[in-house]
């Protein structure tokens, strides 16, 4: 009860944009499972497209999943780029991917808002999302996890942006045994008689 109680309370803090986001990047085969690719499921594609425009009921096309594929890939490589370079480079690949989208700046007395004129409209919606991810801040909270055995990406909900795990019950609890357990059989390593 209180686990779930602390889950409610952590995706109150995270933006539906931002969860979004990290359905779609969790939905590629990864470790430590290796989970099939979740947009091979109709089902479980459509729920996972349908916050990025894909109409209610719809099936994305074998295209446009191709499409958001190829998009998924170069946002994995920006969130799991290890240093500037990297992220760079896949900030490169999703411009050019996107490059196809064409969106025209709407006003009215409600605001300003973007409105796809030509273009994907799931790759549209994808690149709009992360566009405002970045724009308010958001984007950096983005993270793979940082267990060797695990590569889940997650939304870092802590002040001070430093979360390393995606789940520490399970990632961050392994990772801190295995190091206790490593400084424990270092070689000169104290003897407590524990």
């Amino acid at each position: 009860m209180a686990g779930e109680e602390a889950a409610a309370k952590v995706k109150g803090r995270v933006p539906d944009t931002a969860r979004s986001v990290v359905e779609l990047l969790n939905s590629r085969p990864y470790a430590p499972l290796a989970l099939p690719d979740r947009l091979d499921e109709g089902d479980t594609a459509r729920r996972i497209l349908e916050p990025f425009g894909l109409p209610d009921g719809d099936t994305p096309s074998p295209g446009q999943l191709d499409l958001v594929r190829t998009v998924r890939a170069d946002l994995m490589a920006i969130v799991s780029a290890v240093d500037a370079e990297s992220a760079e480079r896949g900030w490169q690949d999703l411009t050019t991917h996107s490059a196809e989208v064409t969106l025209r700046r709407t006003f009215s007395v409600d605001g300003t808002r973007l409105t796809r004129v030509s273009g994907d409209p799931l790759v549209c919606g994808i690149a709009t999302t992360v566009a405002g991810l970045v724009g308010d801040g958001s984007w950096s909270r983005i993270r793979v996890c940082g267990s060797d055995r695990c590569s889940a990406v997650f939304y870092d909900t802590t002040r001070s942006r430093t979360q390393r795990w995606h789940s520490y019950e399970s990632c961050g609890n392994r990772a801190n045994v295995a190091a206790h357990r490593a400084r424990r059989s270092a070689p000169g390593a104290a003897s407590d008689g524990r």
